[in-house]
């Protein structure tokens, strides 16, 4: 019911947000600043200034489902480049590393088949 699998299209937005927002104000920041539709069934991965609280936002069949984490100690690492954009699309499982709390800086990605 609440699983997020790599079927799923993930969104990280590069800015800080204001972790006081809630599914509402997070869906209109989808769609004013990642100019993307909130409904399409997407997960979009949302920081705070600090790094220290991540909220998911997730489109699930009759309503939104937000997930929370925050970290006693430390800090989400974000070494995306945005290419100019307010999001990146990121993976599965560089979606777990982060939240793992696994450095993506010195991770590189093997060549695998795909259709």
């Amino acid at each position: 019911m609440f699983a997020l699998t790599e079927a799923h299209r993930f969104y990280f937005y590069n800015r800080p947000t204001d972790m006081r927002k809630s599914f509402d104000a997070l869906s209109g920041l989808v769609r004013s600043g990642m100019e993307k539709d909130p409904l399409c069934g997407a997960v979009f991965v949302f920081t705070n200034k600090t790094r220290t609280l991540m909220k998911l936002l997730h489109w699930q069949y009759g309503g939104f489902v937000l997930y929370c984490k925050k970290l006693e100690q430390g800090r989400f690492e974000l070494v995306f480049d945005n290419q100019g954009k307010n999001e990146k699309e990121i993976t599965h499982a560089e979606l777990t590393m982060l939240i793992a709390g696994i450095s993506l800086r010195n991770i590189r990605k093997l060549k695998r088949f795909s259709k």
